[in-house]
């Protein structure tokens, strides 16, 4: 049984870092890509980033270029979103996601296969 686990989120200033994890296990687990979308309050899912797990290639949501950065510990079975400069908009519950095979687009969360439960992110301004 795949599973995907996320920590790290919590409660930040306007301006602050944060750094998410997202440990897969199971077996088999093979995955072309890993991303991170969010859920703001009233809000639908958005994409925030995704990585390719062979060859580490990245993609980032426009909000977030610049600000945040994906990568992965291959050895570990591990993503992370660093997030840096952080702003209010940017709260939301954070979600970690793999996908077996990228078939239409990396950016859309009906791409994905396997969720995590989710994290909350809150930035006081």
């Amino acid at each position: 049984q795949v599973q995907l686990v996320e920590s790290g989120g919590g409660l930040v200033q306007a301006g602050g870092s944060l750094r998410l994890s997202c440990v897969g296990s199971g077996l088999p687990f093979s995955r072309d890509a890993m991303g991170w979308f969010r859920q703001g309050p009233g809000k639908e899912r958005e994409f925030v980033a995704a990585i390719k797990w062979s060859g580490g290639m990245r993609y980032y949501a426009d909000s977030v270029k610049g600000r945040f950065a994906i990568f992965r510990d291959t050895v570990k079975n591990t993503v992370y979103l660093q997030m840096n400069t952080l702003k209010p908009e940017d709260t939301a519950v954070y979600y970690c996601a793999a996908d077996r095979q990228v078939r239409v687009s990396i950016f859309r969360a009906s791409e994905y296969d396997y969720w995590g439960q989710g994290t909350q992110v809150t930035v006081s301004s």
